[in-house]
């Protein structure tokens, strides 16, 4: 019987088996910011185990508040710095240097297909767009990890997602995921590996990848993973040249990450996708879905364009061509916050920057604040948000708020008009 990507990852990297489906696996990667991991590092210190298990492995940011805004959130920050200098993290990125998690550590070469990867994170799922297992962990794992480079996991069974068709103009991976959630619903795949196949995956940049893998977890899913092909190769190109003679032997040895014909699934979804419209979410559960047409009209305060779903460059460039020669509402105040430094050098290089601030568009320094409700775009009791991040929970980015998260194409057509809006018209 064949196996899944999912259960080769595990078996490649399988330590033990101490209890009955209980795999504890070697680690390629932990991941660290500066909400979850200083109560990891606090209760090492505390227990005498102050130690990292190969500090070329561990990668850090400050993406979340950042600058700090008050004494608490500065001294979160102090802590990680503090520790990653005493253990010579190489891979800290401070104030000046960083971003948001999920995108500046993909961005930086650090994810491989084949890996492991665990961070404190539940959107650590992301990283399964590279052919990875990734997954969101709570502090006790991250301390383990951390502490010894290993994870223990239920060994897992995948849902397969076959997206076939084409999208069309105006649609995109948001959309797409949002989709997928309604239809799996939030608990759906809880527990399990969501595959993301077909066409439609096929023909994606390693952004929109992320991008399906990025809500894995909103419907249940440990980790999103898509299979490793060129375009992956491609996208690590410039941190793998030196490990591989040619593009097409990476290819070869990435191709041993994929499922096979015959692996065994839990479920496998067809969709054909071809007429998809614009979705976004209503409600405060990621599963309650409508399309952006049954939703037209609905009055928003705030736009927000960024996060770890749709901070990227490609996120920038298909909502600044929505806006290009067009001002926001005066009923909206509207926010962009590109996912990284690079990303906003390019974004400015490009034009897009200035096309976002002539729109009247507050232009942010890349964090995470917003979409969790900590800061750079909180919401007051009452307001509404036209969002690209992944949560729309009750209060999720302010107490009394309402998020509805939809694709930047939407958002960015949602902020001229004030009210949720298609895109198509302001789309050639």
């Amino acid at each position: 019987m064949g196996k899944t990507i999912a259960e080769k990852i595990f078996d490649a990297h399988r330590v033990e088996e101490p209890f009955p489906d209980t795999h504890v696996l070697k680690l390629d990667r932990v991941f660290c910011h500066e909400i979850t991991t200083p109560i990891a590092i606090t209760d090492l210190m505390a227990r005498g185990m102050d130690r990292v298990f190969d500090p070329t492995k561990i990668k850090a940011v400050i993406d979340h508040v950042t600058p700090a805004k008050d004494s608490k959130t500065a001294e979160q920050g102090k802590i990680l710095r503090d520790w990653a200098k005493r253990h010579e993290i190489k891979d800290f990125f401070d104030i000046g240097k960083n971003g948001v998690c999920h995108a500046i550590f993909p961005e930086k070469g650090f994810v491989r297909p084949g890996y492991t990867v665990i961070m404190g994170d539940s959107h650590t799922c992301t990283h399964g767009a590279f052919g990875a297992f990734a997954a969101g962990i709570g502090t006790t794992d991250l301390e383990v990890g951390i502490l010894k480079g290993v994870c223990a996991f239920h060994f897992p069974k995948t849902i397969k997602i076959v997206l076939n068709g084409e999208l069309k103009p105006g649609v995109y991976a948001k959309d797409l995921i949002l989709f997928i959630i309604k239809e799996l619903t939030v608990n759906g795949a809880t527990n399990m590996v969501i595959e993301f196949t077909g066409p439609v995956v096929d023909a994606m940049s390693m952004e929109s990848r992320m991008t399906l893998c990025n809500m894995a977890i909103e419907a249940g899913g440990t980790c999103g993973i898509c299979y490793p092909d060129m375009v992956t190769v491609d996208y690590l190109w410039k941190f793998i040249k030196d490990e591989f003679a040619t593009k097409e032997d990476a290819l070869k040895e990435y191709s041993k990450w994929v499922s096979d014909d015959d692996a065994e699934y839990e479920r496998i979804c067809e969709y054909d996708v071809s007429s998809l419209e614009p979705m976004v979410t209503v409600g405060y559960k990621p599963d309650q879905v409508k399309t952006v047409k049954e939703m037209a009209g609905t009055r928003v305060d705030q736009i927000y364009i960024g996060s770890c779903t749709n901070g990227r460059i490609e996120d920038l460039r298909i909502a600044a061509s929505v806006l290009k020669g067009k001002k926001i509402s005066d009923d909206v105040r509207a926010i962009v916050s590109p996912a990284t430094p690079a990303i906003y050098s390019l974004a400015l290089k490009e034009g897009l920057i200035e096309i976002f601030q002539d729109a009247g568009f507050c232009v942010t320094n890349p964090t995470c604040g917003a979409c969790l409700g900590m800061s750079n775009g909180v919401l007051a009791e009452g307001e509404v948000c036209a969002s690209t991040t992944n949560r729309n929970f009750n209060g999720r980015m302010g107490k009394g708020g309402m998020v509805h998260l939809m694709s930047p194409a939407t958002a960015a057509a949602t902020a001229i008009t004030g009210t949720i809006t298609n895109s198509d018209i302001y789309q050639a």
